[in-house]
């Protein structure tokens, strides 16, 4: 007779432990741990079968606040780490959290592989446009005229976008949330871990230190309304007091603009729908910056292939399939061999 033990019924505070979250008062990574743990539970996965694994930074104390397992690794590398851990055992559900200085600067080249390969894996990135462990130096996503100890007269660096470097890498899922939008991001983050393949959300975060209020013009209550956009697959792209405003292709051209339903000729049938398959489309939303544009909030793409995690483990066992079994002492012992004697 098989008898099954059902899961236990965990909580969030399962999923906190008992170390001192050090982070300064106000940070949004208080609010990213909470959506976190928040999450966790709804996954229906044994904490034992959970990993985070960090490179350096803020956001890289993440697994020391998080009662799974968890590698505080070194700067940038966390992807490489993680790829390993996937690897050696599929079964586990692996979290990379990162910043945009670890994941986007010294740690590009190793988020670019992990996106291109679609190893199965989540990526929190955690973007507050500049390096706050160290004291405020200037990142890959900070703005032009960004004033800061490494820039004083103002930093003259073209800012990367981090949705557009996941698209550019080949990532067949990339989302947006915003730290304070506990309403939003456990669902993003339980889309991004039912992905077959590697996930990529970029997560807006305060720095209440080095560089505070530097999304207010969308995430602040009086402006989200006209200068953000929650999109939703199949649901007009549409946003504004009771959906005024949305978006559509200009005509004559591939560029996306603004219009209001009833003025000009336009009417409901005009605006875009959400295609979150739509590599295209999904390019064109993340790069809507304001003040000209709202930012857009939610799953930008999602068009899931095989992922690495599933071909290598194929691939291994149809090398199993061709071969006999191995014997060790006969490999040592084949071959061109010699004794060394007295």
């Amino acid at each position: 007779m098989n008898v099954t033990t059902p899961l236990e019924k965990l909580t969030p505070k399962d999923f906190a432990t008992d170390q001192e979250v050090r982070w300064c008062p106000g940070c949004g990574d208080y609010a990213i741990l909470k959506a976190v743990q928040k999450t966790m539970p709804e996954l229906d996965v044994p904490r034992e079968n959970i990993v985070f694994v960090s490179g350096i930074g803020c956001s890289s104390r993440f697994p020391y606040y998080m009662a799974t397992y968890g590698f505080h690794t070194i700067h940038g590398r966390a992807p490489a780490f993680a790829t390993g851990v996937k690897l050696a055992n599929p079964d586990l559900s692996v979290w990379i959290v990162t910043g945009d200085g670890d994941g986007l600067s010294i740690g590009g080249n190793h988020l670019l592989h992990i996106l291109r390969r679609n190893v199965d894996v989540q990526i929190l990135l955690f973007n507050n446009e500049i390096y706050g462990l160290t004291k405020g130096q200037y990142s890959p996503t900070s703005r032009l005229g960004t004033r800061s100890p490494s820039t004083p007269t103002g930093s003259i660096d073209n800012p990367l976008s981090p949705t557009e470097f996941a698209l550019g890498a080949g990532a067949r899922f990339v989302a947006r949330g915003i730290d304070t939008q506990q309403k939003y991001l456990p669902d993003l983050f339980k889309r991004a871990h039912a992905h077959a393949g590697a996930s990529f959300v970029e997560i807006f975060q305060n720095c209440i230190v080095y560089n505070d209020g530097v999304f207010t013009e969308f995430t602040d209550k009086a402006a989200a309304e006209d200068h953000q956009i929650h999109v939703e697959h199949g649901k007009p792209l549409r946003f504004g007091k009771d959906g005024a405003k949305g978006l559509r292709v200009k005509p004559g051209s591939f560029d996306l603009e603004i219009v209001t339903p009833s003025e000009n000729g336009v009417t409901d049938a005009d605006i875009l729908l959400h295609d979150e398959t739509s590599h295209t489309l999904a390019n064109l939303l993340a790069a809507m910056q304001p003040p000209h544009f709202p930012m857009a909030i939610g799953v930008l793409y999602c068009n899931p292939i095989e992922s690495y995690t599933a071909r290598i483990s194929q691939q291994i066992e149809e090398a199993k399939a061709k071969a006999p079994l191995g014997d060790l002492n006969a490999l040592l012992q084949s071959g061109h061999t010699w004794r060394v004697s007295d």
